[in-house]
């Protein structure tokens, strides 16, 4: 199983026909969830129909994805998480040798990755910043639409039963 992960193209485009060639990223990619991403990773290593991958490149592509999601991942929390301790000690380490530790190292880091992942989907987006704070539902529009027009029909209604004088 070799995985095309890398985001190297072979290709190139020409821009405006005067014979510059520009890669093909030079437009800009739309931005995606983070945890998804990393869901879509983790699924890669842990999934139960996706095999051990066959060559030393193919670990060293996939732990090189889990690094960067446990980086951007831990971005979204606070320092001292032990989940996020977990996963950037795993990081730190090296890929080790021979065929069972590198995939055991690997099954290991999504794992951790798993746990983080679950940490930053609890604690929604963004930094955290240590103190647990009440977040409040922002309403959708239509209940925003709905209170708005309750408390129009209340005023008519309490207008229309006052007595005139």
């Amino acid at each position: 199983m070799r995985l095309l992960l890398d985001g190297h193209r072979d290709g190139s485009q020409l821009v405006g026909g005067r014979g510059r060639e520009a890669p093909l990223t030079a437009v800009p990619a739309p931005t995606r969830d983070q945890v998804v991403a990393a869901s879509e990773t983790v699924t890669l290593v842990l999934g139960e129909d996706s095999p051990l991958p066959e060559s030393a490149a193919d670990v060293e592509d996939l732990v090189r994805l889990l690094r960067g999601h446990v980086a951007q991942l831990g971005a979204r929390t606070a320092p001292g998480i032990p989940a996020l301790q977990r996963a950037q000690q795993l990081c730190s380490g090296s890929i080790p040798e021979g065929f069972m530790p590198s995939r055991v190292y690997l099954v290991r880091l999504a794992e951790a990755t798993q746990e983080l992942m679950a940490y930053v989907g609890r604690r929604g987006p963004g930094p955290i910043n240590g103190q647990d704070r009440r977040r409040w539902l922002r309403p959708s529009i239509n209940v925003l639409r709905g209170a708005v027009f309750a408390l129009a029909l209340a005023c008519l209604v309490f207008a229309a039963s006052v007595p005139r004088t």
